[in-house]
């Protein structure tokens, strides 16, 4: 085949016949944007700022919006650096098309194919544009990407090809004829990362906790706009109200989380994985079952031939080498057995009449010359085919496979016509006789060892999966560290087991051989029945349907391309190192995030029931808080802090779930800080406003004014007071977390401390944030309050006295 010349690439590509399409490795930039600024919370505190704008309260209207800015400054800018990196490490799994020119192969990137290109597809590449095959090649194509269905489509001349589907076993030319705007590409290229969008633990927990804040902003809302409604408040005072109230809604925990994510992606491209899903390296942390493939997994997938039992003797050592040298020089696409074959034996190719091509599933693969067809493949797999009587030698089969080595049997027949049948299924001759048994050996990977041990440490259960001969995959994997007394099983004795019994084999068993690509599948599916959060490791085509089924599928650089398009996370260089590295960093990312929620739900429940508690305590205009009060408040005691606590967090396994922080920490801390707030509240109003007779509406405005910075100090001091109890930098401050020993946070909740005081020293602050200064036994007596409550806060948790007044047990 000639191709096009660059003469004509040239042309079509200044016709607009060009493939200029941009694959997207991550996100975009608008995206980004897009995602972080335009979130309902955001929107409704724009408009209510646009409001406050026209009613002139432009200090009002720039801190309500303030914090959703700085909030959103902040997250954009640490992803748009974790987007600049990750796309420059994209570039190396980025899939790569190879085209026939002027007669010459040519490895070029996708968006350089032209119309009408001729263009290679082997085994495990994508089908990057969409075309027909063109000449004589035979392909096996997994369209499931597009059609949701696993089974193989045969393709030949004539048949047509669609982007976003790949070979999987075959070879063959095809012939561009949809390219750009007009192919499949732009959607279904990128659909093998969009396939699989799963929600972590994480993320659903956030989607409870936001709903959860959502409904409890709309009923206080609702209640509060009836009531002003009766009482005529004035629509000024009406709109700064709604401004506090939609602030219940934690706009900046979302945000935190998508920061969370991009840093983490950020760091682990340092340690050698490429994260293609954003919520990836936190499902790690979720892992307890982790399968793997065992060639190019566990091992390095470098095969060598080690050694030739000829079953013939007929044939010399000689003549059977040269026969596979021959055979390896024939195929039509290779694979790493025959270029262990390659690099051992010498030969020359030979006019090839029929193929079929190696197939995960079939385990074999054959080739007819004129003078008979040849088979290569898996001795049980092949023995269908051969006379009853054929000898194996079975010791020496199971001798090699006890030492880990890959055993194959080479089998002939005098056949020499078509191997498939008038449904294009493969019929291989039923006369075969074994000719000998190839011996090759694979190497582990070298930091193998200490990597599954970590994660057995971790309490991760591991599965090796593998299309190999059992006994071949035990012995490596106990020569991988595995116990020496490890259960192993064949593909071919789980299909003989009904549901129950599969089920069962699939908990107890570690390791399961000769396995096709649809069991590998039906494993990861019961693993996910039995409740387990499942990682699956691979490289080939064959491992493309599990790693679509797990939870989060991880793939080597190496790999095909289409088990890297639909990978969750790629390790680069292949190395296992990255895989704990990824684990802890998941793990910090949910200790982190742990803290954040529990931040964020205390305040919103507190800030919810001292907004409803000064309605019953006073009239209910006296609405406690001014957007400018509770923007502050926000900033120091939950802003800035959860940044640092993201930013600062621990790997180790996280300790609690979501209703044990809320049952424990964040429903006795928001009931008691609301009560002691209000008790500040009541007495300065009580001091300031209803005790004074004959005061001028001037005096009472004042009065109101200091109440509310008594409350908003009140607040920020046991706000900050909240963070040394989140991570505990002694014993002493024990009770509602685990001791942590960090001090950082301790000394940030000091310094938010240092701030509040400097804006209430510094006029020009205190006037903006339309705070009073307070007399010194007035700061006294908010301290002391203060400190109380952090000491009956502490009891409370030590005590378990809420859950024991729920008549509840938290473990």
């Amino acid at each position: 085949m000639i191709g096009l010349t660059e003469q004509e690439v040239i042309q079509r590509r200044a016709r607009g016949d060009g493939n200029n399409v941009k694959i997207d490795t991550s996100r975009s930039y608008w995206d980004i944007l897009r995602q972080n600024l335009f979130t309902f919370i955001n929107v409704v505190l724009f408009v209510i700022g646009l409001v406050l704008i026209l009613f002139g309260l432009w200090g009002d209207a720039f801190v309500s919006v303030g914090v959703v800015a700085i909030n959103v400054v902040v997250s954009v800018v640490q992803e748009f650096r974790a987007k600049a990196k990750l796309d420059r490490i994209a570039l190396l799994t980025r899939p790569k098309a190879t085209v026939i020119r002027n007669g010459q192969e040519c490895v070029v990137d996708p968006s350089e194919i032209v119309l009408d290109d001729l263009i290679i597809a082997a085994a495990g590449d994508q089908i990057v544009v969409d075309g027909v095959m063109v000449g004589e090649g035979r392909m096996d194509v997994d369209e499931s990407l597009l059609t949701g269905e696993s089974d193989l489509i045969t393709k030949k001349a004539g048949d047509e090809l669609f982007s976003g589907s790949f070979c999987v076993t075959g070879r063959g030319v095809y012939r561009a004829t949809r390219v750009g705007k007009n192919s499949f590409v732009n959607k279904l290229t990128a659909s093998a990362r969009q396939f699989q969008v799963v929600r972590t633990p994480l993320q659903t927990d956030i989607n409870f906790v936001v709903r959860i804040l959502v409904v409890l902003s709309v009923i206080v809302g609702v209640l509060f706009g009836a009531s002003y409604a009766i009482r005529a408040v004035s629509t000024v005072q009406t709109v700064q109200s709604a401004a506090v109230i939609a602030g219940l809604v934690p706009a900046g925990l979302i945000l935190m989380t998508t920061t969370a994510y991009a840093m983490g992606a950020l760091r682990m491209s340092g340690k050698g994985a490429l994260i293609q899903q954003s919520n990836a390296v936190e499902s790690m942390s979720n892992v307890n079952v982790l399968c793997m493939d065992k060639t190019g997994t566990l091992t390095a997938n470098r095969l060598h031939l080690r050694e030739i039992f000829i079953l013939d003797k007929t044939y010399s050592e000689a003549q059977f080498k040269q026969l596979m040298g021959c055979y390896a020089r024939s195929i039509s696409s290779g694979n790493r057995t025959t270029d262990a074959l390659l690099e051992a034996c010498e030969g020359d190719p030979r006019p090839v009449i029929d193929e079929i091509p190696f197939s995960s599933a079939r385990k074999y693969s054959a080739l007819t010359f004129e003078n008979g067809t040849v088979m290569l493949g898996a001795p049980e797999f092949l023995q269908p085919y051969l006379s009853p009587t054929a000898e194996l030698n079975e010791e020496k089969q199971r001798q090699w496979a006890e030492q880990g080595y890959r055993v194959l049997l080479v089998a002939y027949s005098p056949y020499h016509g078509q191997l498939y049948d008038a449904n294009e299924q493969p019929k291989p001759p039923d006369d075969l006789q074994p000719l000998g048994l190839l011996c090759f050996s694979d190497e582990l990977r070298p930091e193998v060892r200490e990597t599954l041990e970590g994660f057995r440490q971790a309490g991760i259960s591991l599965k090796v999966i593998s299309g190999d001969d059992p006994h071949t995959v035990a012995a490596l994997a106990k020569q991988a560290g595995f116990p020496p007394d490890i259960q192993v099983i064949s593909g071919t004795e789980l299909d003989r087991l009904d549901q129950s019994a599969w089920v069962d084999a699939a908990a107890r068993i570690t390791v399961f051989g000769r396995i096709t690509p649809e069991q590998k599948e039906r494993l990861v599916e019961t693993f996910k029945q039995q409740g387990k959060y499942v990682a699956m490791i691979g490289d080939g085509v064959n491992d493309v349907l599990s790693l679509k089924k797990a939870h989060i599928g991880i793939a080597m650089q190496s790999g095909s391309a289409a088990t890297r398009g639909v990978a969750d996370i790629v390790l680069l260089d292949d190395s296992f190192r990255a895989l704990p590295a990824a684990f802890m960093e998941g793990q910090r990312i949910l200790n982190g995030m742990q803290d954040i929620i529990r931040l964020f739900l205390t305040r919103a429940f507190y800030a919810a029931m001292i907004i409803i508690g000064a309605a019953v305590i006073a009239e209910a205009q006296l609405f406690p808080f001014i957007p400018k009060h509770a923007s502050l408040l926000t900033l120091l005691a939950v802003g800035f802090p959860t940044f640092a606590l993201a930013a600062w967090a621990k790997p180790g396994v996280p300790r609690h779930n979501l209703t044990y922080s809320i049952v424990h920490f964040v429903l006795p801390a928001a009931l008691l800080l609301s009560g002691a707030a209000l008790l500040i509240y009541a007495v300065f109003l009580m001091n300031y406003y209803y005790i004074p007779e004959l005061l001028t509406p001037a005096q009472e405005a004042l009065g109101v004014s200091i109440s509310r910075t008594a409350l908003t100090t009140g607040v920020i001091f046991m706000g900050l007071l909240l963070i040394p109890f989140v991570e505990p930098p002694t014993q002493a401050w024990t009770g509602g977390d685990e001791y942590s020993g960090d001090w950082r946070p301790t000394i940030m909740a000091v310094c938010m401390l240092v701030i509040y005081f400097m804006i209430v020293a510094i006029e020009p602050l205190r006037v903006f944030f339309e705070l009073e200064r307070l007399a010194f036994l007035e700061y006294l007596f908010i301290g002391c309050v203060a400190i109380i409550w952090a000491i009956l806060m502490r009891m409370m948790w030590r005590l378990a006295l809420f859950e024991r007044f729920l008549g509840i047990e938290l473990s």
